[in-house]
């Protein structure tokens, strides 16, 4: 089986949820993967033509007035085998995250103790911003998506990253007491 990288995965995956043109694609990443997977019209685009040319996906073209015309992209079934090949891989590593609070709070003797609580009070009141957005998403996914058959796959990455977020917030409150 040849080897993809990660945004082909994604987009083979987004494909299956009946986004189709590169910018319902590029919606649906902002709205929902982008809290853990970033992906930028740059990669789309590209992804999209390798897909189309190595048989992964078909387009369909369609006129619309006073517009260039809309490509809509469909998985093939070597499409459909591809993506559910790689969903049965085991993970390659544990994610590794990028945290720059966690950087700087790492070398932090050389602040004050004062400018590390104020570094961690703004990381705490971005994390509760996110949570709230993360509800949000939820009330969305609950009222208009209920019904989808992806829905209950959508809530369990939501699930983590609010618990993760959970946690966050709990070591902000945490290490803001011991400093």
């Amino acid at each position: 089986m040849q080897k993809y990288n990660d945004t082909t995965y994604a987009i083979l995956g987004i494909l299956t949820t009946h986004c189709h043109s590169g910018y319902e694609i590029k919606q649906f990443i902002d709205n929902s993967l982008n809290h853990f997977w970033k992906i930028s019209y740059g990669q789309i685009y590209p992804t999209l033509k390798r897909l189309e040319e190595e048989g992964l996906a078909t387009i369909q073209t369609s006129s619309q007035e006073g517009k260039p015309d809309r490509k809509e992209y469909f998985l093939t079934e070597k499409g459909k085998e591809v993506l559910k090949g790689w969903l049965e891989q085991p993970l390659k590593q544990l994610p590794v995250e990028r945290n720059e609070v966690l950087l700087k709070l790492f070398f932090g003797r050389h602040q004050t103790k004062k400018q590390s609580i104020l570094l961690l009070e703004d990381y705490k009141q971005k994390l509760e911003k996110l949570y709230q957005a993360y509800e949000a998403i939820e009330e969305g996914i609950a009222c208009h998506s209920n019904n989808h058959s992806d829905a209950k796959y959508w809530m369990f990455t939501l699930d983590y990253g609010k618990r993760v977020t959970e946690a966050a917030i709990a070591w902000c409150e945490a290490t803001i007491k011991e400093l």
